[in-house]
């Protein structure tokens, strides 16, 4: 079987063959009237009339005078049926591929197509052509449909070929632009007002997440890329808004999981007025109409087996405490046991002592150890005061804060919370944060002085929610890389690209 470096040195002669005969290999624009599929779809109405079709080759099969070519766009695809004697000739001025030349295309490049809508003898829907037009002269070959292209590392690297062989990994990336789009369309329809905040900033806040580092050569200062979109909204409902969200990337200075990228999408929503409860009711309704317009279904088997059903509108999700999780679990008293028991306990489900681990840390371990079994969904409740600098007291009981995370697939797929608008609460929880960064905990918040003293201006009472496209991956069933076009990936070079480019020089 020819080389990468054969195939493509073929392909280069055809393209010095139409250069020699005029022709312009990447005209600017293609015409179209019609998507492939709906040929087929509008037969009865389209039949006998002349239609123009723009896309990909997939097949061609040549027998003296007569050729079949298929050709996909993204709708799907359509046959066309090519007799030389009603084909134009090949005419360079006009861009004209005549049935004599034909032998100058290949599967894989753009072609505009031009015929009569029939079938033929054998049924098939067809365009019997009148004219054809090369738009892109491909160098390589895509695989084709009955060559496997299932290498996971190639298909990362390599993604636009990934999705051009295999067309379910291009149409999940449909149902990722559906998932954000319905999420935008909610809140839109619940009259949030869509923000979009700098991505740089000074201090790094609203989360517990490890930022990457940049420089601003303007400023002459280093710059943290945000792993939360939390603090400037809530610095927008000082300023006089009262239902606000963004959309768009965070970043994680941590390692790669099934479950986590360092860069990856997100989605905040901030409600003045409302507490907790409110916002979990609000959850509820959102998530389910999520489901509906990007799966057109509630119900999911994800990767594991677990079964997840969002059930119906008004259904309550359940509860479950954080609290009375790890007494029942681990006989562990998230208020009471001292370090040297949780480590213990730790150490007796086989889970990582670290150094720097805190009592924080240690926790939720042990919580995310059993929070493996939950199928969901359920609302996680009862969260230490301690573990969420950011969040309201329980005026039940003010050790726990007014918090609740949406947990289904093992994972915490939402956290929102009854917002802390205590200006010296807040201060002094992040004096708490801030020491267990200096003791060497890297995820700890760090004190961010200017949204103490927004809050100093007064915030109004509100819960906010966040949840990035996990929930999706989950839903979908597939990793984390899976779930985005392009993951980064070490960068590496392979031999064939080197034998290929001799004169270039890579690191």
């Amino acid at each position: 079987m020819a080389t990468m470096k054969e195939f493509r040195e073929e392909r280069i002669k055809k393209l010095e063959k139409l250069h020699s005969m005029g022709y312009n290999p990447y005209p600017a624009k293609a015409n179209r009237t019609v998507m492939a599929d709906a040929i087929s779809a509008n037969f009865d109405t389209l039949n006998g009339k002349s239609e123009t079709v723009f896309g990909r080759i997939k097949s061609i099969r040549k027998f003296g005078k007569i050729a079949f070519i298929v050709v996909r766009d993204f709708s799907g695809s359509v046959q066309l049926f090519l007799q030389a004697q009603n084909l134009q000739p090949s005419n360079s001025s006009k861009g004209f591929i005549g049935i004599e030349d034909l032998n100058l295309l290949d599967t894989g490049d753009f072609i505009e197509a031009t015929g009569e809508v029939i079938k033929t003898k054998t049924g098939e829907v067809s365009l019997a052509l009148s004219e054809l037009k090369l738009i892109t002269k491909t160098l390589r070959p895509m695989p084709l449909d009955h060559e496997s292209f299932t290498d996971k590392e190639e298909r990362l690297r390599r993604r636009y070929v990934d999705m051009n062989v295999n067309i379910d990994v291009r149409n999940r990336f449909v149902r990722r632009s559906k998932f954000w789009q319905a999420t935008r369309d909610f809140l839109n329809s619940k009259d949030f007002i869509e923000v979009n905040n700098n991505v740089l900033e000074v201090t790094a806040g609203g989360a517990d997440a490890n930022p990457f580092v940049t420089h601003m050569d303007a400023l002459g200062q280093d710059f943290f890329l945000r792993i939360s979109h939390e603090l400037p909204l809530k610095r927008l409902l000082v300023a006089g808004f009262e239902k606000v969200f963004e959309i768009g990337p965070r970043f994680r200075n941590e390692n790669y999981s099934d479950e986590h990228l360092p860069e990856h999408n997100a989605m905040e929503w901030y409600w003045a007025s409302a507490d907790w409860e409110m916002g979990m009711e609000l959850t509820e309704e959102m998530i389910r109409y999520v489901c509906d317009k990007t799966w057109g279904t509630r119900q999911f088997t994800l990767a594991d087996g677990q079964q997840v059903d969002f059930g119906k509108d008004g259904e309550h999700f359940e509860r479950i405490s954080f609290v009375k999780i790890l007494k029942d679990q681990y006989d562990i008293d998230v208020f009471e046991s001292e370090m040297p028991e949780i480590q213990a306990k730790l150490k007796a489900e086989n889970l990582e002592v670290e150094k720097t681990d805190n009592r924080i840390r240690s926790l939720d371990k042990l919580w995310k150890k059993y929070r493996k079994t939950i199928a969901g969904p359920v609302f996680l409740v009862d969260i230490p005061v301690f573990m969420q600098p950011l969040a309201k007291t329980n005026a039940s009981d003010t050790r726990l804060t007014e918090q609740f995370n949406l947990v289904f697939g093992g994972s915490e797929m939402c956290k929102a919370f009854s917002e802390l608008n205590d200006p010296i609460d807040q201060l002094n929880r992040f004096k708490e944060q801030q020491k267990m960064r200096d003791a060497g905990d890297d995820e700890a918040q760090m004190l961010d002085i200017d949204f103490v003293e927004a809050l100093e201006y007064g915030m109004p009472p509100a819960c906010g929610l966040g949840y990035s496209e996990r929930i999706f991956w989950s839903l979908e069933g597939i990793s984390a890389r899976e779930g985005i076009p392009f993951p980064q990936l070490k960068s590496e070079v392979d031999e064939t690209t080197k034998d290929i480019y001799p004169d270039i020089k890579f690191n």
